[in-house]
């Protein structure tokens, strides 16, 4: 059988559930498919998705370390500024950068737990050039 790799799916490192469904939730503009817990009292396990972004959500210890760096390649980024932009949430108003790569947009933002996310778009045309 060939090697086939699928996806990376990132593990982030959550402290508080109520402060991580505003920003994950609400402001992004995921939805939950489904937590986990080995009983009521214990950490949870939280995989949310938007669209074919999937991302994990960990309260355990050793999950992932607070401020990890994610990079999500995507198209219309400056479309989802947009829609971040009109949601005025109190705690993030990210801009939109140049990349490094020739052609490149990125807005990063950086959620309550201090992990980092930037939403990168390269313009495969200028990239070229």
């Amino acid at each position: 059988m060939a090697i086939d790799f699928q996806s990376v799916i990132p593990i982030l490192r959550i402290f508080d559930i109520p402060k991580a469904d505003e920003f994950y939730l609400n402001y992004l503009g995921f939805k939950v498919d489904w937590d986990h817990r080995f009983d009521e009292n214990a950490p949870l396990y939280r995989q949310i998705a938007r669209g074919n972004l999937i991302l994990h959500l960990s309260e355990h210890h050793g999950d992932g370390s607070p401020g990890v760096q994610v990079r999500i390649m995507m198209t219309g980024v400056a479309e989802f500024h947009c829609e971040l932009t009109a949601k005025n949430y109190r705690y993030m108003r990210p801009g939109i950068e140049e990349g490094p790569a020739a052609g490149s947009q990125e807005m990063s933002i950086i959620d309550p737990f201090g992990n980092q996310i930037r939403f990168c778009q390269v313009d495969d045309q200028k990239a070229k050039t």
